[in-house]
């Protein structure tokens, strides 16, 4: 998960300014992890975290790739996926 990490967002979960890092190609694509918010907002929120913390965005992380392998960054893939084998 780290080289996913560094793919998705070189390890950054803010901007200069203090705001939340959003994707580039869908703004809904949230921090560290660039978890998105349009699927997983209302799961996260049953479970108690705030993709908005870099805690909870790496939690949900967590969460994600313990039920859904690394599936659900498979659009990042091309960046890491010669050093990380898909579940």
């Amino acid at each position: 998960m780290i080289q996913v990490a560094r793919c998705e967002s070189t390890f950054r979960h803010t901007l200069a300014d203090g705001s939340v890092l959003r994707g580039k190609v869908d703004s809904a694509d949230t921090g560290v992890m660039q978890i998105n918010k349009r699927y997983h907002g209302e799961t996260a929120e049953k479970l108690g975290l705030d993709l908005e913390n870099i805690y909870d965005n790496m939690a949900y992380a967590r969460y994600l790739y313990e039920t859904q392998g690394t599936q659900p960054w498979s659009a990042s893939s091309p960046c890491w996926s010669p050093t990380i084998a898909m579940r």
